[in-house]
C-alpha cells in the first residue's frame, strides 16, 4: 500500500508498506528499523520472539513521548515485564501489527508529536 505524504517536510515519514517490507521517504527496508522524524535505526532483533527487557530498555532512552510497535503481519504483545522500562521513563506504547503502526506514526508526527516506530517488516522464524 502507499501512503499520502503532506506537511512534514524534512522528517521521516512512512511511504509505503507491504508484505517483509515498509518503505520510508522512499526508501525500501526489508529489514526491522526504529524510525524517528529526523533519523532511521537499524534494529537488532530479527523476530518478535527477540523482544526482551533490555531491548525495551535501549528504546526507552530514545528522546520520545510515544512508542508504536509493529509487530508484522499480526498483532502480538511482548511480555508486560519488557515494558517496564518506557513506563519509568514515561513513554506511552501503543502495540499494533505493522501497517497500523506505520499510518499512525504518519498521522502524529503530523501532529509534532514526539514518536518513534520500532517496526518488525519481514518475520524470521525461530528455529
Amino acid at each position: 500500500m502507499k501512503l499520502h505524504l503532506t506537511g512534514t517536510a524534512g522528517r521521516n515519514l512512512f511511504s509505503g508498506y507491504g508484505a517483509g517490507y515498509v518503505v520510508v521517504n522512499g526508501q525500501r527496508y526489508e529489514r526491522n528499523i526504529i524510525v524517528l522524524s529526523e533519523r532511521i535505526l537499524e534494529w537488532e532483533i530479527e523476530r518478535f520472539d527477540q523482544l526482551s527487557p533490555s531491548i525495551f530498555e535501549l528504546l526507552a532512552a530514545l528522546p520520545i513521548d510515544v512508542l508504536l510497535l509493529g509487530t508484522g503481519d499480526a498483532l502480538r504483545f511482548p511480555a508486560p515485564a519488557c515494558l517496564l522500562s518506557l513506563t519509568r521513563a514515561g513513554i506511552g506504547i501503543e502495540v499494533m501489527d505493522t501497517p497500523a503502526a506505520c499510518r499512525t506514526y504518519n498521522f502524529l508526527l503530523s501532529e509534532d508529536r514526539r514518536v518513534a516506530a520500532a517496526v518488525l517488516v519481514g518475520q524470521k522464524q525461530a528455529n
